[in-house]
């Protein structure tokens, strides 16, 4: 791992972190709101969900009043673009995958009440659920929801995705790695989304891994921090993976560093508890020489 690699990822965090704070400052600009079938706007301080129920709450001369709004009633919600996908992929970025799942699971279920109400977002909120559950691991739940996924209407952009969840999940079950490989490499040519690049190469990376080619699976797991920083969200399970190549390869004081700035970047999450028990496991210990190659033989003489 060089400087190269990790120099940039600061910035471009930092940028995600700026496009938070501009979608959250539209959410309160344009403000959320149900918006009732008489022209009345209900805003989001106003009402909660209690149940199947929509509680909203009056102030009047004073004195506050909570009555049940009937679902009836409600014509659309005026609703700007849901903070939580820019949050969950700072969360993703910061290795902390069960916080971002956790938050679009309550956002969610929030929408999912409004599912038939026009304005809703339910449905991006669902896909960016299930692909968070994906690239968090969470295989068994993942599986569990894609029918219900590739039930819905999706864009273009949505099919290659679930396409690339689907292939993660062959590359999971199956050991017919040389189609999967196929598969993967025949996407890899077909688009040049830095999204879609840095999911195939994972996925890639994992099956050198599967098939013990620690030097295949170490190169292309650096593929990701190098040449898709911007995809900050697979970025530092791609690197603690990469540490773990090098363990593999005796290369312990490189897989060393790696897991030490990994558990200072990322305090607090997953992955800087797994590196910190990689380091742990090889502490102390030195870089191991590569084995020598036979020479190769020598020429045979001339003949007079």
């Amino acid at each position: 791992m060089n400087s190269r690699s990790t120099s940039f990822m600061r910035p471009r965090l930092g940028t995600l972190r700026l496009a938070l704070a501009i979608v959250s400052f539209a959410a309160m600009a344009f403000g959320q709101a149900i918006v009732l079938k008489d022209g009345t706007r209900v805003p989001e301080n106003e009402f909660k969900l209690d149940g199947d129920k929509i509680l909203r709450t009056l102030n009047i001369g004073g004195n506050t009043a909570t009555t049940v709004l009937p679902w009836q009633n409600v014509a659309y919600l005026e609703w700007p673009e849901p903070a939580e996908l820019l949050e969950a992929k700072d969360l993703m970025a910061q290795a902390k995958f069960d916080e971002a799942v956790a938050l679009l699971k309550k956002s969610l279920d929030f929408f999912q009440k409004f599912e038939k109400i026009e304005g809703n977002w339910y449905q991006p909120i669902f896909f960016a659920y299930v692909e968070t559950l994906s690239q968090a691991g969470k295989f068994e739940e993942t599986i569990k929801l894609l029918p219900q996924l590739r039930a819905l209407p999706l864009t273009d952009a949505q099919k290659m995705t679930l396409r690339i969840i689907q292939l993660d999940i062959d590359r999971q079950t199956s050991t017919e790695y040389t189609s999967i490989l196929a598969e993967a490499e025949g996407i890899l040519k077909d688009t040049d989304d830095s999204a879609v690049g840095a999911a195939i190469w994972m996925i890639i990376a994992d099956i050198h891994a599967k098939k013990k080619e620690w030097e295949k699976a170490l190169m292309a797991y650096l593929r990701i921090p190098v040449f898709f920083g911007t995809q900050m969200q697979r970025v530092p399970e791609a690197e603690l993976k990469a540490g773990q190549m090098l363990v593999k390869m005796k290369r312990y004081e490189d897989a060393h560093a790696i897991f030490t700035r990994l558990v200072e970047g990322y305090k607090g999450s997953a992955i800087s508890e797994a590196a910190t028990k990689e380091s742990a496991a090889i502490n102390g210990m030195k870089n191991e020489p590569e084995p020598e190659t036979d020479a190769a033989p020598d020429a045979p003489a001339k003949q007079s």
